[in-house]
Parts: structure tokens; C-alpha cells; sequence
């Protein structure tokens, strides 16, 4: 197969479902082979470009021919693979998990297109080379997680919505405006050509125009001070939808992160690394106090996310504090990588645990749940194993992506940071220990009677709920027994970030000798 097609394929796939699904609307069963079908050809497209990437170096696709910095292109390194590869994984459980979980009702109203239109948004955010097109994805995220939100018109969702799309249209005026600077300074769009334009650039627009980027993204990763829209909405919609909210949409945003400030903006690092460092740990500590203060299910997690992210923002900060050739920079961006493949898997399970409690007991609420330990054991180790990864407890994948990104801390004497890395981690451990004790160690309260289904058979349609909470326990138990194959990978993924000439090569080989002779 030719390399240019296995890049637009994680892209393809998705519409093409999409597509598919509303030409048999009136089927639901159409729909739902249309979902699981499309989600397994993702998954598989993306482990095929996950794998060559590794293997044969950076791919790059020229739309019509056109060649960068002229044309439009989609690039696949290692980073971009990995959080395609994700994107594969979380979109085929999700909607495994869907075919039980989610109400015929909300099918009728295109849950499954919209869903499929939401996978094609994420992966070619991952895969573009060009910031305007980046920002076309973002854009077709927002439209279709905004459409997810509010299936159902229930208040709360209407409420959670608004909020939402309110606060990522404002990130999307700032995101458009920089990018009209930055092309007014470059008069380029390919990010690559990009880099190279802004190497040595001393104006103070470059530094104006690279806080606007961070100010972007961090609200729709959810980062400090930036993040009050998330809790408000992240748990009114739909399980499934949740999940998959949870699992990859904060990400994008840390992943651009990642991607800018290691591609275009790194000749103010200690500047603007330091901002991303110290916004991380503000984003870590408020995070877990606000999940600390809160007593129901989905509202925890979905303020958990808050604080994970901090830790992506660590890893990548940290470099204002290294040389950013060094093993060390390595080691933090590896980490912060490892990191996000381990919260999107632990994070999206934790989600989908609390949709089966919730059939189960009818609540979300954890002063009216209980006695799972007793009658659920199964279900209750599966939360059980998810949540010491969550809280960073060995030999668990959180335990090693905490490991990565705190020894970098250290060997970049970076002390305070590293001293609320590890607070944050024991009060993680103090929300998962919460909701253990109220959902699954404590009887039932006594005003709220035992529901019949407690006691009875496996109902059949409950595997399908069963069936990717399994997979992911799993996966998070590989990923820290046997992580380090996956962690090399990582590590690769770190030294193509920090040697953005790669990058620069694979897209347009001129730029390379440009960038050369600037050196």
C-alpha cells in the first residue's frame, strides 16, 4: 500500500462512516454495523501507520500534488501516529460500549454520524501539517461534540452545552487571530516552513502571537485558570459520550501544545516553557481539590481530567529547564507522551464503570450508591485496578508515566513542581479511595431499596458494556508490566520532537537546508 494513503486513511475512514450511516438513518441496524465496522477500520489504519511510521521514518502526504510550503499536507511522525493510534482504540470501544449503553432514542438523532464526524475532527487535528487546517479540524470537533452534548435536550445538557461551545467559540476567535499574525509575520501556513521562518526571530510578536496559541489550546485542554467550562459539561451527556469526551478531547489540546511549542516556538523557551510549567502545576493541585469536593461519579472524573492535564503540562515545560537536546528533554516529552496514552486509556475505562454502576443502581449520585463489592466483584475490580492507575500505584501504567515525568522533574531540579507532582498523586488516590468506599465497600443505604437486577442473571446485552471495560483494564495492566516496548516508543517520539530538523526534512526537504544554513 502506498504510505501516502495510510496517512489519510485515519482521516477518510471516519467521513466515509459517517456518510454511510446517513444514508441508512431509518436503519438502526445499518447504524450499528456502519459504527463498529468503521471504528474497527480505523483502529486497524492506524495501527498499520503507527507501525510503518515507526519503522520507516516520518510520512507525508501532499494533497493533489501540491508541494509544502504551497500546498496543504497531513504528516504523520511518531507523536501524531500515537495519538491517532488512540484515537482508533477509543473509538472502536466506545462504540462497542454504545450498542448497550446508549438509547435508541438518541441513535434516531444521528449519534452515530456525528460520532464518526467526531473521530475524522480529532484524527486530522493529529495528522495536519498546516495551522489553518488544524484550526478547520478544531472546528469540526466543536461541531459535532457540541451536536453529542446536547442529545436529549435534558436541562443539564442544555446548560453544560451552552457552556461549552460559549467558551471554545472565544478559544476559536483567539486561535483564528493568531494565526492571521503569525501569517502576517511569515506569510506561511505550513507549520514546518513556519519553523523555519520564526528561527532566531527576535520580534516581540512572536512571543505576543505564542501566548495566544497557549491561551487556545489550554482552554480546550482544559488547563488553569482556563478550564471552569469542563465540569460543567463533560457529565451531562450520554455515558458513552462522556467517555469519549474524556479520553480524547482535552488531549487535542495538549497535543497541540506539544506540537507548537516544540516545532515553532522554542527560541523564548524560558519564557514561554516556564508559563506551560507552572500553569501544569496550578492546573494539577486545583483539579484534585475540586474532585476532593465532589460527591458525584461522572462530576469526580470529569474534574480529574483537570488535574491529569497538569501533568502533560509539566513534562512539556520542564524544557525551559533543560537543554532541549538533552536525555532529559527526551525523558519529559517521553514522559508527558506515555502520560497522555495512559490517562486517554485509564480515564475513558473509569468513565465507562460508572455508566455500568449507574444501570445497575440508577444513580450517578454516591450517597445513594452502594454494596457493589458484594453483589458486582467483578465490575468492582475492574474500577479497583483502573483507579490505583489513575492514583499512580505501581506496577500500573500511571505509575510509570508519574515516574517518567517526575524523574525529569528532578534531574531538571525542578523541586516544587516535582513536590506537587507527588501531592497531587496521593490526592488522586483520596477521591479513587471516595468512591470506592461509596459505591462499591459500603451496603446500599437503607432508603434506597435493592434494584432486582442486582441479584440476577448476566443480561446479555450488559457484555457489550463489559466487553471494552475488560480491554482497557487490561491494556492499562500491560502498559506497566510490560510498558516498556510502548514506552520506547515514546521515547522515539521524544527525540523526533526535540530535533524538530526531522520534521522540517520529511515535509519539505528545502526548508531542511535552510534550516541548516541558519545554524
Amino acid at each position: 500500500m502506498n504510505v501516502e494513503v495510510l496517512v489519510v486513511l485515519p482521516v477518510l475512514l471516519p467521513f466515509l462512516s459517517a456518510a454511510l450511516s446517513l444514508m441508512t438513518w431509518r436503519s438502526q441496524v445499518a447504524q450499528r454495523v456502519i459504527g463498529v465496522g468503521g471504528t474497527a477500520l480505523l483502529f486497524v489504519a492506524s495501527c498499520v501507520l503507527l507501525y510503518t511510521t515507526y519503522h520507516e521514518g516520518i510520512l507525508v502526504m501532499e494533497m493533489s500534488n501540491w508541494p509544502a510550503p504551497f500546498g496543504i499536507v497531513l504528516v504523520s511522525d511518531l507523536l501524531s501516529a500515537i495519538m491517532v493510534l488512540m484515537t482508533g482504540i477509543m473509538a472502536f470501544t466506545v462504540v462497542i460500549y454504545s450498542l448497550s449503553a446508549t438509547d435508541p432514542e438518541y441513535e434516531k438523532f444521528g449519534y452515530y454520524p456525528l460520532m464518526h464526524l467526531l473521530h475524522g475532527g480529532v484524527a486530522g487535528a493529529f495528522l495536519t501539517g498546516d495551522i489553518f487546517n488544524l484550526f478547520v479540524w478544531f472546528e469540526v470537533m466543536l461541531m459535532a461534540s457540541f451536536s453529542l452534548l446536547i442529545l436529549g435536550g435534558s436541562r443539564g445538557q442544555m446548560e453544560g452545552a451552552i457552556k461549552y461551545v460559549t467558551i471554545n467559540l472565544v478559544s476559536s476567535v483567539i486561535f483564528l487571530s493568531a494565526i492571521g499574525l503569525l501569517y502576517g509575520m511569515t506569510g506561511t501556513l505550513n507549520m514546518a516552513h513556519i519553523a523555519v521562518v520564526l528561527q532566531g526571530a527576535e520580534s516581540p510578536m512572536v512571543t505576543v502571537v505564542a501566548m495566544m496559541f497557549m491561551v487556545s489550546f489550554g482552554i480546550k485542554a482544559g488547563s488553569f485558570p482556563l478550564f471552569f467550562w469542563l465540569p460543567a459539561s463533560y457529565h451531562t451527556p450520554p455515558i458513552a459520550v462522556s467517555a469519549l469526551f474524556a479520553g480524547l478531547l482535552t488531549k487535542v489540546g495538549a497535543y497541540a501544545l506539544f506540537r507548537m511549542f516544540t516545532l515553532m516556538f522554542m527560541d523564548d523557551v524560558q519564557f514561554t516553557h516556564n508559563i506551560i510549567l507552572w500553569a501544569g502545576v496550578l492546573t494539577m493541585v486545583t483539579g484534585v481539590l475540586g474532585a476532593a469536593a465532589q460527591f458525584e461519579f461522572r462530576r469526580i472524573l470529569s474534574i480529574h481530567i483537570i488535574s491529569q492535564i497538569g501533568y502533560m503540562l509539566m513534562a512539556l515545560g520542564l524544557l525551559a529547564h533543560t537543554d532541549i537536546r538533552s536525555e532529559v528533554a527526551v525523558l519529559a516529552l517521553a514522559g508527558g507522551i506515555f502520560y497522555i496514552v495512559h490517562n486517554i486509556v485509564v480515564k475513558t475505562n473509569l468513565f465507562l464503570v460508572s455508566g455500568v454502576v449507574n444501570q445497575l443502581l440508577g444513580s450517578y449520585e454516591l450517597k445513594k450508591l452502594g454494596g457493589l463489592y458484594r453483589h458486582k466483584p467483578f465490575l468492582s475490580l475492574l474500577f479497583f485496578v483502573s483507579a490505583l492507575s489513575l492514583a499512580g500505584l505501581p506496577p500500573l501504567s500511571g505509575f510509570f508515566a508519574k515516574f517518567a515525568v517526575i524523574r525529569a522533574g528532578l534531574e531538571a531540579y525542578q523541586w516544587v513542581p516535582v513536590f506537587f507532582g507527588l501531592l497531587v498523586g496521593a490526592l488522586t488516590l483520596y477521591s479513587m479511595v471516595k468512591i470506592w468506599m461509596y459505591v462499591f465497600w459500603r451496603p446500599l443505604p437503607e432508603d434506597h431499596p435493592m434494584p432486582e437486577r442486582l441479584n440476577g442473571k448476566w443480561d446479555p446485552k450488559t457484555i457489550w458494556m463489559y466487553a471494552p471495560i475488560i480491554v482497557l483494564t487490561i491494556a492499562t495492566i500491560l502498559l506497566g508490566v510490560y510498558g516498556e516496548p510502548a514506552f520506547q516508543v515514546c521515547l522515539a517520539a521524544g527525540e523526533q520532537l526535540v530535533d524538530p530538523s526531522q520534521y522540517i526534512e520529511a515535509v519539505n526537504p528545502m526548508d531542511h537546508m535552510w534550516l541548516g544554513e541558519g545554524e
